[in-house]
């Protein structure tokens, strides 16, 4: 029985060490993207000048996030670290997954178009961000301050 309760505790301990690092890992990943909307929403708005290198490595980041992501919501991080995931995200992991799809399907696009100008960057900047906000507003919960 000793063996067992030892077994059951390590399983319970690397749980949620795992856990852990995905969430870690996740708001980590969201926080690089608020930080490379920073640079691109002032872009898109004409409040800072059209940067084609910026724009380029923003939607290539945006791809890295849409192809991580699937993989740092696994059922064993629903809480702990602070996570603003909502728990939709679980109980519609279709649509959560179509959300991510699209996201990737419109930063790749993006990136496929390399837009050159503003006007371009703020069509493909667009539908970018509508990802964004449209998948924040379902599947995230906003923190009180």
């Amino acid at each position: 029985m000793r063996k067992f309760n030892l077994a059951l505790a390590c399983l319970l301990i690397c749980t949620g060490a795992a856990s852990a690092d995905e969430i870690e890992e996740r708001q980590a990943l969201m926080k690089r993207n608020g930080d490379t909307m920073k640079i691109l929403a002032p872009m898109a708005k004409g409040e800072a000048p059209f940067d084609q290198a910026a724009a380029m490595e923003g939607f290539e980041h945006f791809v890295d996030t849409a192809d991580r992501l699937p993989d740092l919501f696994p059922e064993t991080s629903r809480t702990g670290g602070d996570t603003e995931a909502s728990p939709k995200i679980w109980e519609d992991q279709a649509g959560f997954q179509a959300q991510i799809d699209a996201f990737r399907e419109d930063a790749e696009a993006a990136v496929a178009a390399a837009p050159a100008d503003l006007a371009s960057f703020q069509t493909a900047f667009g539908a970018v961000a509508e990802n964004c906000g449209d998948c924040h507003e379902t599947y995230r919960i906003e923190k009180e301050n």
